[in-house]
């Protein structure tokens, strides 16, 4: 399954998050994969606190126990971190695909 990962963290921790985000890259869990990888240059949401960083995440993984095991490292090191399920969906394919989804 497909997943975007939102991580909220302290700029004052951005070297160590960095270093947490380098290890899970040179050692993927199995069944984890990042697809791609997006540092926001401004607040992307209402609501995230001056001195906030946001990173955005679109992973492949196979369990829950895969994005467990990439993502908890940063959240022991006091990350955010929201994982929401996407389907991608072609573009100009978004009728057809709401077409099966209502049956």
């Amino acid at each position: 399954m497909k997943f975007v990962v939102i991580a909220v963290w302290d700029v004052g921790k951005a070297a160590e998050v960095s270093k947490l985000s380098d290890k899970v890259d040179a050692a993927p869990p199995p069944g984890y994969k990042v697809l791609a990888r997006y540092v926001c240059l401004a607040a992307p949401f209402d609501g995230i606190p001056s001195g906030k960083g946001v990173t955005i995440l679109n992973v492949e993984a196979e369990s829950a126990e895969a994005i467990v095991a990439a993502v908890y490292p940063s959240m022991l090191a006091g990350v955010d971190i929201n994982v929401v399920p996407v389907m991608e969906i072609p573009s100009g394919g978004v009728s057809e695909v709401e077409k099966k989804m209502r049956g």
